[in-house]
């Protein structure tokens, strides 16, 4: 086990349970030592604090894990972390109209670096550094005791850019037949989990995929930017869309989006599937007349296509003004960023400074964060990375 001293005027905020550990934090850097070593984290008193493990992602280079001196980090403490996120999600495993959600939420479940998804008995493993793979085999293993399942899966995304290790995906279980078919209060989405680093949809945005169908989307024509799979245009179409249409860059969009509109019973040929740089389609539409009733702009953090480099924490006030460009009078725009550098305060004043700067008035409908079942530490509200506004054109 490796000591590090976390550097006084850090140390109370360590003791009060934030659980990520940056460099700045430590007293002397090179007390680190290798991926997936079990830490403990001392004040400058050499008085304990916590322990954890390293592991090198995006946010640090790792994790503390327990605050109890007592407590080691091994089987029996993922068995635990495992066991209550469980209980907290007991709910979800019967409802019958649902069964796709997030079990086990990272550093909200106690164990940054690590998150599980359940899609009807099938389970999803993402490692968001090599430290936590390294202990995969534990934290598996304490999740058969607990746990019946038809398959496990996992998603490695550690590398040095944090993106996606291709490998085998296939862990344990039986392998199924793709795509797996699961239900999201009612609709229903196809779910690959060995093709790559993305299954079919992204689990945080259920309540506003819901909001959407039930409250905005009747009757009205709808933009879904950035696409991905189409799961909001699905959505919209259930609600009552006249007609949606989907932009995303990339030219297998078409044919997930095909495949989750077919799912629902949705014909797919009427509505508008269009391989696009979102940000030369706003231009086209403007040059164009060409406006919508209700526009949802779901970017990611950071993207890059031959023309446009977008940061959202840089970014996103100017591409709000585009799409007020084309969004009708009293229409709706869903802004959306998973930013998690990206506070609500900042992200709402893009907003305001949108519409100010194009002179017009708005009213926020609706604010949303992440779903009940992405549990957030409150010692680590830097974990609640959703923000999404229904922002009414007036």
């Amino acid at each position: 086990m490796n000591t590090i001293k976390i550097k006084k005027k850090f140390s109370d905020k360590v003791k009060n349970g934030f659980p990520l550990l940056t460099l700045e934090m430590l007293e002397h850097q090179d007390q680190l030592g290798n991926e997936g070593d079990i830490i403990t984290a001392v004040d400058e008193r050499n008085q304990f604090i916590a322990k954890g493990y390293q592991g090198k992602q995006n946010k640090g280079v790792g994790w503390l894990i327990t605050w109890d001196p007592e407590e080691e980090v091994d089987h029996r403490i993922f068995v635990n972390r495992l066991r209550a996120a469980i209980g907290r999600r007991k709910k979800w495993f019967g409802k019958n109209d649902t069964t796709a959600f997030r079990l086990f939420n990272g550093e909200g479940d106690g164990i940054g670096g690590l998150t599980i998804d359940y899609f009807d008995g099938h389970y999803l493993f993402t490692w968001y550094s090599e430290g936590i793979y390294l202990l995969r085999e534990e934290i598996l293993d304490a999740f058969e005791e607990l746990v019946s399942y038809k398959s496990i899966y996992e998603k490695k995304r550690f590398d040095t850019k944090g993106q996606y290790v291709a490998d085998d995906d296939f862990v344990r279980g039986e392998r199924p037949s793709f795509p797996l078919i699961v239900k999201e209060n009612g609709a229903h989405f196809a779910i690959h989990l060995n093709d790559g680093a993305m299954v079919g949809v992204f689990l945080d945005q259920r309540d506003v995929r819901r909001a959407i169908r039930d409250r905005y989307a009747e009757g009205k024509n709808v933009l879904n930017t950035f696409s991905y799979t189409g799961a909001f245009s699905v959505f919209a179409s259930l609600g009552g869309a006249v007609k949606t249409t989907s932009v995303d860059l990339a030219n297998r969009s078409v044919a997930k989006t095909i495949e989750q509109f077919s799912m629902n019973g949705i014909d797919y040929e009427a509505q508008d599937i269009l391989v696009r740089d979102v940000f030369r389609y706003f231009n086209y539409a403007v040059k164009n007349d060409i406006k919508f009733d209700l526009v949802v702009m779901d970017p990611p953090s950071f993207a890059r296509s031959k023309k446009h480099t977008f940061s959202a924490a840089k970014d996103y006030k100017n591409l709000m003004k585009q799409a007020i460009d084309i969004t009708e009078d009293k229409g709706v725009i869903v802004a959306s960023t998973n930013a998690a550098s990206l506070t609500m305060k900042k992200f709402q004043r893009f907003i305001d400074e949108a519409f100010k700067e194009k002179g017009l008035k708005y009213e926020i409908l609706e604010t949303y964060s992440l779903p009940e079942d992405f549990n957030v530490s409150p010692s680590f509200p830097e974990g609640d990375y959703l923000k999404v506004l229904f922002v009414k054109r007036k």
